[in-house]
């Protein structure tokens, strides 16, 4: 580990659908850039370099999304990493500060999708997830269901089968995320459902229904890291939230060689990556008070409480129908309202995630605050693939 890193100022869009807005990616980046930079109170020039992320769009994206805050010269990477893309461009801008390249860092992501589910952009090559859709037909076949909800769905499945979770439990996690979101005006959906309601939505992929799905959103989200040094010259005391812990594992071969759709969606890079940030930050699950995950799909979020750690496995959804996920319940997950109900553009989640992360331990998330929330989780996960996890806690720099 190198140097100590604080985030001292995030931003974000609010999530939108699709096409319901008329803008496009440099004002979604301007509006989150500005934000994060307003919360810290700082210029652009004090920016040294950025790590800028999206999954759909042109090379140099990121540069010219950038430059609607300044231009300056400083070195802007563009970022694709699939749906963990917002927090690998974190991941990156704390690597510049830890090991000593600068001293302050901006990540931004950002995302204009399309409507509809994703769909393959490229036909004329190997496609990126063909080893994970080849074992996952090989194992459960393919159906006419967007290919996503099968990868995640047959997780759930497979889950359900090896431990007895019925689809109340899965449809629980869509319940909570819906009703969290309520509170969070950056939430692309702010509306209450009922289990019944959740329960009886359109079928996607069984065991989930629409309502446990993620929709494609625009969007964009920012954070600005820092140094020590660079706290205390600019008096950030105040408001820096130090990264106590961030790792990112790539597909491991239990991945494809355990057979298993569990497996297959991420579940051992989220385990691994979860246990080398609790090694780095010496606190464990049990010391979390807040988190948000990567709920692409309400049958992600089950098997990722036992990824991360806060079940042991096959009690997860035991937790869920007890409501130990929410306020009042041992910890509680997505706040925000998750990608179930906030949104989900790819490039801006993980930014995000961070965002509402740091408003939490800064006690500035209004109706939604977690009470107390001294320790933050973050779990970014995409396919193909990657899984970032980190953690955070309200900097003692007294």
């Amino acid at each position: 580990m190198g140097r100590k890193v604080f985030v001292v100022g995030v931003g974000m869009t609010k999530f939108e659908k699709p096409g319901s807005k008329d803008w496009d990616y440099p004002a979604m980046a301007k509006e989150s850039g500005t934000k994060a930079l307003a919360d810290a109170g700082i210029g652009f020039d004090q920016i040294e370099q950025a790590a800028v992320g999206y999954c759909y769009g042109d090379s140099t994206a990121g540069e010219r999304a950038v430059y609607e805050l300044g231009i300056t010269g400083i070195p802007i990477y563009n970022v694709n990493n699939n749906c963990a893309t917002g927090a690998t461009a974190l991941f990156m801008a704390k690597q510049f500060v830890e090991g000593g390249l600068c001293e302050c860092a901006l990540a931004l992501g950002f995302e204009k999708m399309e409507k509809g589910s994703l769909g393959t952009k490229y036909t004329d090559r190997t496609v990126p997830l063909d080893k994970h859709f080849a074992l996952m037909v090989e194992l459960r076949g393919f159906q006419s269901a967007p290919p996503a909800a099968q990868l995640f769905g047959n997780a759930g499945r497979e889950y359900a089968e090896k431990y007895g979770a019925k689809p109340e439990h899965f449809a629980r996690i869509g319940w909570k995320n819906h009703k969290h979101s309520v509170n969070n005006p950056y939430s692309q959906f702010q509306d209450e459902y009922t289990l019944d309601e959740i329960l009886n939505a359109k079928m996607v992929y069984e065991p989930m229904t629409k309502l446990q799905c993620c929709p494609t959103s625009d969007g964009s989200g920012a954070a600005i890291v820092a140094s020590e040094a660079f706290v205390r010259k600019h008096g950030l005391q105040d408001k820096a939230v130090e990264i106590i812990g961030m790792s990112m594992v790539t597909d491991l071969p239990s991945s494809f060689d355990e057979r298993s759709c569990i497996k297959l969606v991420g579940y051992d890079m989220t385990a691994k990556a979860a246990q080398n940030v609790y090694e780095q930050s010496g606190k464990g699950p049990e010391d979390v008070d807040v988190v948000e995950l990567h709920d692409c799909f309400s049958a992600n979020e089950m098997i990722t409480y036992e990824g991360l750690g806060l079940a042991k496995p096959g009690e997860a959804y035991k937790l869920v129908a007890d409501d130990a996920f929410t306020y009042g319940g041992k910890v509680v997950v997505n706040p925000s309202g998750g990608l179930i109900s906030k949104g989900h553009p790819l490039g801006a989640t993980g930014l995000a995630q961070c965002a509402e992360l740091n408003w939490q331990l800064r006690g500035l998330s209004a109706k939604r605050q977690v009470p107390g929330a001294k320790i933050a989780l973050q779990h970014n996960l995409g396919l193909g693939g990657a899984a970032v996890v980190a953690m955070y806690r309200r900097a003692d720099l007294s």
